[in-house]
């Protein structure tokens, strides 16, 4: 082979190479975009949830019985979800970009004051703060997924970043609680709090939509448009009470608010009672609680990402969107119902299995409720829909650490209290089975 042919061969093959990794780069840009969408996740979950480890310490320091301190988990959540009434306008108008970056750091700002809390009302003050400037958080990771990601692949991602609200807790609960015993539960809020605040300015400086990010190529944003993601050129549509109660006609919101009320019921048992409960209940140390009580997320992670992969999975071979998506859901909240099994036994190694099998349900009912709202969102409505859907889901979130407290007061036990929790989630279950119907986006025509 003569050397003028062979340099023409090596020139050819380094251009198929060149031409193959141009080919094959784009297809990452999406994938940072959910880092960081999961990053900001971990540490809004983290900054909910460490009051649940905080507790009783809590308690005991500000002299608060159970009843007071259901109160002060529900304030949160009740803020939150009227919070959710104007989360989805503000996230229309301005994108969840300057959103995620303004709500971010005032939420991170509220996390640090608990720790300076010295009396219930500086306690609930602090609460409602972080529970209203928490409240874009959902409708805004629905809203950069349906961006940017098409429809075969949203479940997924979904399932990636929800994965991302119990890793906190799975992973560092020991060293939380190590810091409790170590240096007081003021610390953990104003560690919590000050890495928040650093994150929020991570968000600004690297979050874009598609049609605006530097780096994506034109191979993946057509990628992303034909596979159904919406890519920031879609007409927002104003806030307006009749949009709202167009929404409202239809099955498919109604199914997915008793669902997702059901969800959040038993997600915020988690957030809130569960330490108290292993340690009230069940007799276990606050050091052993700290062990014990990662199990359950760990394995909530594993139903996050075995739920919106299946989900997608199905999607690819063939089945209908409707059953991809309310499948995972279903049997997520049955398995949530498995939580009423911890009042039938001491043991905690089968008290524990009964309570992680429960949070892998509902880590997988959560994941693909958050693609199931991308696929049937009306265009240029997401920020409306999910906030108007998590409003009254969340309602469940607010009712359930105040229901069980309650509870806890009036029969000093938590039986009844799981009992409550089972209940509700198999009620979502019914209602994915026999109110949502068919899966598809809904079209909103409004006439001038």
């Amino acid at each position: 082979m003569s050397s003028e042919l062979k340099a023409i061969i090596d020139d050819r093959t380094s251009e198929l190479v060149t031409d193959r990794s141009k080919k094959e780069k784009p297809k990452t840009v999406r994938w940072f975009i959910l880092f960081l969408i999961a990053l900001v996740t971990c540490i809004n979950y983290i900054d909910r949830a460490i009051i649940s480890l905080a507790a009783p310490n809590i308690q005991s320091d500000l002299h608060i019985d159970p009843a007071l301190m259901g109160i002060i988990f529900s304030v949160f959540g009740w803020s939150y979800t009227f919070s959710m009434l104007f989360s989805g306008y503000f996230l229309d108008r301005f994108g969840p970009r300057k959103v995620y970056t303004v709500s971010l750091i005032l939420w991170s700002v509220f996390t640090f004051m608990v720790g300076t809390a010295k009396n219930i009302s500086s306690l609930i003050t602090y609460r409602i703060g972080l529970g209203a400037f928490e409240s874009p958080s959902i409708p805004t990771n629905a809203w950069c997924v349906s961006e940017w990601f098409p429809k075969k692949e949203r479940a997924t991602a979904v399932g990636i970043y929800t994965g991302t609200q119990y890793i906190g807790l799975a992973f560092l609960t020991p060293v939380f609680t190590w810091i409790i015993i170590t240096f007081g539960w003021n610390y953990l809020f104003y560690i919590a709090g000050i890495i928040g605040v650093l994150i929020g300015f991570v968000w600004y400086g690297f979050y874009r939509n598609p049609r605006e990010h530097k780096r994506i190529s034109q191979e993946e944003l057509i990628y992303i448009k034909e596979g159904g993601g919406m890519i920031g050129t879609e007409e927002k549509h104003p806030f307006s009470w009749k949009r709202i109660g167009q929404l409202l006609k239809h099955r498919q919101i109604w199914g997915m608010f008793i669902g997702q009320f059901s969800i959040q019921t038993t997600l915020f048992f988690f957030m809130t009672w569960f330490p108290s409960y292993l340690i009230d209940e069940k007799g276990m140390t606050m050091l052993k609680t700290g062990i014990y009580a990662s199990i359950p997320y760990i394995v909530a992670i594993l139903g996050t990402l075995i739920g919106g992969r299946c989900s997608d999975w199905m999607l690819t071979r063939g089945i209908s969107t409707g059953l991809a998506r309310k499948l995972p859901i279903i049997v997520g909240l049955l398995l949530s119902c498995l939580i009423l099994g911890g009042n039938y036994t001491d043991s905690p190694n089968i008290v524990i299995t009964f309570m992680a099998i429960a949070f892998f349900g509902q880590g997988m009912a959560s994941t693909v409720t958050g693609a199931l709202l991308a696929d049937i969102a009306p265009k240029g409505m997401v920020g409306l829909t999910g906030s108007s859907l998590y409003f009254v889901a969340n309602i469940g979130g607010a009712l359930s650490p105040l229901i069980v407290g309650l509870i806890i007061s009036a029969t000093h036990s938590y039986a009844a209290a799981l009992t409550f929790i089972s209940v509700v989630a198999l009620i979502g279950a019914l209602a994915y089975i026999f109110l949502i119907g068919k899966v598809q986006r809904i079209e909103i025509t409004m006439k001038n």
